[in-house]
């Protein structure tokens, strides 16, 4: 999804040629952001396939996804203090060189533990892709209607490359074999790197912002154990030592970033922001909404291919719906928040959520087609519609020079949303089976849904409370101490 660049600050470039080509700039950009939109959707798509042929449990798989999302969550900011010091174009074809090896990796990966182990490292290379990217699209279009088209059109490409995931993915899935979906990587990551070391031209930020080790050592420590924590849960015991030991940690790590941070003249994560209730409004929002997306395409891939026996090209075609509303939606939600604020898209998609996760509490092994993709179409206008208002709840009243960061940390909450919404989903439901001591799928996947009801439900409230002049007033309190600040 796309997000604000890292650093709002103009571009100080590294080389004495302007760029001559923006809109190949644009192209090469959305590139990267093809590779790593479409790898979301198609990796769930094959993932019945790989824990039939690589042995995996229900943990195995959810950490297939986890440890992707993990380290994207984990690195974000790094990459773009990163890009600011060091070049955004130098950042930019290193995390496609990552990405691209990763994908290599994967693709010939013997065990599950090698592929999860490679999909961490496909992660920390993605980290250094999107925000890195649009931060370059943002230098190159110095005009404001034409910078405001071109992250259109990259709002349009992430849109196709969730759309395309499931029907490619599902494809050569079913005809070659799950590996083919990481070899569609490599030919488009190496074009990539090279069309960007011939057109892309370098940039840096006059003030690129002190690197923060122990922040991000916190900020990993805390996602992973707690991560580790839930997925391993149903397996080892909620009350045996190794899991408590991780919450403890979890916990511990929380708290010592809560106390850190405050102190630094240039935290990775500034804390001033979670006093703009607008701006928590958001990163919650983003918490619940990808939770939810996560979660669901998590579930739902193995509900299609393991419950209803669906080739996996089939489960491809099923989920076109909730990827098409996507692609629909997220330009109208864009306009509307221009033109009204955030708050009409943020109702409109609470109120699809809730929709959705109503009708698939009711799921069955023999729920009619047309409930099951009309539940899909609620779904994707709910995420089409929340999108462009978790970005402008993020940004809005912000100081210029702060912008970006504010974005990144919506966009950091995102992708903590979608670790923790496979972590969740997964641990629901092997706790639920084992609770009932049976197999069945489609029963222990309800509790995870009404949860999605209750993250719905949050949404349509925060989508008012963010909204209001207290809301408003707290936002400009912030600004006033940012500025101060700067």
């Amino acid at each position: 999804m796309p997000t604000l660049p890292q650093a709002a600050s103009p571009a100080v470039p590294a080389t004495a040629a302007g760029p001559t080509r923006p809109n190949l700039v644009l192209a090469i950009c959305c590139m990267s952001l093809f590779l790593v939109g479409m790898d979301v959707t198609i990796v769930n798509v094959a993932l019945p396939s790989i824990g039939r042929e690589l042995h995996s449990n229900m943990s195995g798989m959810q950490w297939i996804m986890d440890s992707y999302t993990l380290v994207v969550a984990s690195f974000l900011l790094l990459a773009g203090s990163l890009s600011d010091r060091y070049g955004r174009r130098r950042t930019f074809q290193t995390g496609l060189t990552i990405f691209t090896l990763g994908s290599v990796l994967c693709s010939a990966a013997p065990s599950i533990g090698g592929l999860i182990a490679f999909r961490a490292l496909q992660g920390l290379g993605a980290s250094m892709l999107n925000p890195v990217a649009l931060s370059i699209i943002t230098n190159t279009f110095q005009d404001a209607r034409a910078r405001a088209r071109a992250v259109g059109i990259w709002g349009a490409v992430s849109g196709i490359s969730l759309a395309l995931g499931p029907l490619l993915g599902g494809a050569l899935t079913q005809t070659i074999g799950w590996r083919s979906i990481f070899w569609i990587n490599a030919p488009i990551g190496v074009a990539a790197i090279l069309l960007a070391a011939r057109f892309v031209p370098e940039s840096k930020a006059p003030h690129a912002r002190r690197f923060d080790p122990v922040g991000q050592a916190l900020v990993f420590t805390t996602l992973a154990s707690l991560t580790y924590a839930i997925i391993e849960a149903p397996h080892a015991g909620w009350t045996a030592p190794r899991i408590l030991g991780l919450l403890s940690l979890a916990v511990v790590s929380f708290a010592s970033l809560l106390l850190y941070e405050p102190r630094r003249r240039e935290p990775l994560l500034d804390l001033r922001f979670f006093r703009s209730v607008p701006f928590s409004g958001a990163v919650v929002i983003a918490l619940c909404a990808f939770g939810c997306f996560a979660s669901f395409l998590f579930l739902n891939a193995l509900y299609l291919q393991q419950v209803r026996g669906l080739p996996a090209f089939r489960t491809g075609l099923y989920t076109l719906p909730l990827a098409a509303m996507i692609v629909l939606t997220a330009p109208f939600s864009g306009r509307l928040v221009g033109s009204r604020g955030p708050r009409p898209s943020l109702l409109i998609a609470g109120s699809a959520f809730l929709a959705s996760a109503l009708m698939l509490t009711q799921l069955s092994a023999s729920t009619p087609l047309l409930y099951l993709l009309g539940s899909y179409v609620f779904f994707g206008i709910g995420l089409g519609m929340v999108n462009p208002a978790i970005t402008n709840s993020a940004v809005s009243g912000m100081p210029r020079a702060q912008a970006g960061v504010a974005a990144a940390v919506a966009s950091t909450g995102r992708q903590v949303g979608a670790s923790l919404g496979v972590a969740v989903a997964g641990t629901v439901v092997a706790a639920s089976q084992m609770r009932a001591q049976r197999t069945d799928f489609t029963p222990a996947t309800h509790p995870i849904y009404w949860l999605m009801c209750g993250c719905a439900s949050i949404v349509l409230l925060l989508g008012f409370a963010s909204a209001t002049r207290w809301a408003a007033e707290s936002t400009q309190r912030v600004a006033s101490l940012l500025d101060v600040a700067t």
